[in-house]
Order: structure tokens, then sequence, then C-alpha cells
């Protein structure tokens, strides 16, 4: 975060590594409306633009050491959210401050699914600053890591879900980033490599960097993060410690 960058009101640490500041992210979408003709004939609709407010007016910081999961209903805005921090939505107000790159990893990450596992590490890996030799240095490393074993001379388009969620994710993970943003990224792994997973994501925590985490699975939350942050149409209800944030969360779902 450079100091010409940084905002005026923004508290007095040396290591914090997002700044948010009264965002807020609006889109137009257009909606089907059905007309009297079109019970008749389903092939004529009127169709009626609309304003999605995802996030309003949001205002927090994050820090360097620190797990932060956000949870909320579908449409709540916390992926709207973590693709604003990482620079892949454009916000309508407000301002975002990072001190480096986030590295933004969802489910649905941006692999090319005609080439073979190994070609998507050497293409990640290059995309993240490593060489191409540092990325034969790591290769068995991922392998290992992934699981899929022999299935990484394939093309990813004969991959399962999960095992291309693996992959990304070890893709992700061979150069510790500063800021580390994982949209349900975990969300279509088996068991074992979710344990491997969240063991990698403590371990990132540990080195002093920051992770912000996007699951519907609150267990996950319980074992990797300190911070909870729930939001709701697009605001933060509620702040705080994991327990204090998931009990209240809970409670309000199953009413």
């Amino acid at each position: 975060m450079a100091a010409s960058d940084a905002p005026t009101d923004a508290p007095a640490t040396a290591r914090m590594t997002v700044a948010i500041r009264d965002l807020s992210v609006s889109y137009r979408a257009y909606e089907d409306l059905p007309s009297a003709r079109s019970f008749v004939s389903r092939s004529i609709r009127r169709r009626h633009r609309t304003t999605v407010d995802a996030v309003r007016s949001i205002t927090t910081d994050f820090h360097a050491g620190e797990a932060v999961g956000l949870i909320g209903a579908n449409g709540s805005g916390k992926s709207t959210l973590l693709r604003t921090i990482a620079g892949l939505q454009p916000k309508t107000s407000g301002h975002v401050y990072v001190s480096s790159q986030p590295q933004f990893l969802g489910v649905a990450a941006a692999l090319k699914l005609k080439l073979s596992g190994y070609q998507n590490v050497y293409l990640g890996g290059l995309a993240i600053g490593l060489s191409r030799a540092e990325v034969d240095e790591r290769m068995e490393e991922v392998i290992e890591f992934c699981g899929i074993g022999s299935a990484m001379s394939r093309p990813m388009q004969t991959y399962s879900a999960g095992m291309r969620a693996r992959l990304a994710f070890s893709i992700a993970t061979l150069r510790t980033p500063e800021i580390l943003l994982l949209d349900e990224a975990l969300a279509v792994g088996d068991r074992s490599f979710r344990d491997r997973s969240i063991a990698k994501i403590n371990e990132i925590k540990e080195n002093a960097n920051t992770i912000l985490l996007v699951t519907h699975n609150l267990p996950e939350i319980r074992r990797t993060c300190s911070r909870a942050i729930w939001m709701n149409e697009g605001q933060i209800a509620m702040d705080g410690g994991v327990d204090e944030v998931l009990s209240a969360y809970e409670t309000f779902v199953d009413g």
C-alpha cells in the first residue's frame, strides 16, 4: 500500500494489507417479465432492466496474519466483495487499498481445459511469477499435493470438478501470496484434499499473510479462521470472533 494511496482514516498499523472505505458495487441486469400474452406464447416476454446493489457502503480492514471467513446467504455480496478486492469487478463508489496484488481463486478457476494438467501447471506457475525452472522444481510437489496421479497427462476437460479444483488450488499456492482470496475454492474437493488444503491455509496464515475465505462450510471457517464477517443484502451484518459470528448466523438461519 503506497503511502500516497493510504486512506487518511485507516487504523495506525504497519501490517494492514487491505483497507476498504465506503465501498459500493452495483451492476445492471435484465429480468424477463411475463406479459399476459406470454402465458399463451412463452416466446414473447418483456425485458426489464434493474440495478442490483451487490455491495452497499462497506468499510473494513484486513491485516497480515489474519484468516477471515465471509458467510451469508447466496446473493449477500460475499463473492462480489472478493472479486472487487481482486480488481476483477469494477466498484461503483468508495475505495479499495491493497498492499500487493491479491491472488483470487474461485471454484471456476480459469484453467485451460484443452491442455493437460502438466501444461496448466506451467501456465499457472508462469502467471504468478515463477520461472520454468522453478516450476520444474515444484512439479512433484504439485502432483503429490493435488493427488490426481496419471490424470496429470490428460486434458483437463476429462477431469471431474473435484480434480480441477484440486489442481487449481495446488497451482495457486505454488507461490505464497500476501493476500489470498478463496471463493468456494474447496467446495468440490474430497475430504482428504480439504484437510490438506486447510493445513496449507493455516501455514499461509502463520507466515503473516492475509486470507479471505468465502464458503458455506462453517466447519472450515472454524478450523482456519479467527475472525468472521456475516454479510446480508450487501452489507456487513456482523464482524467479530468466529464463534460469536457463526453462532449468531446459525441462530438466524435456523429461525
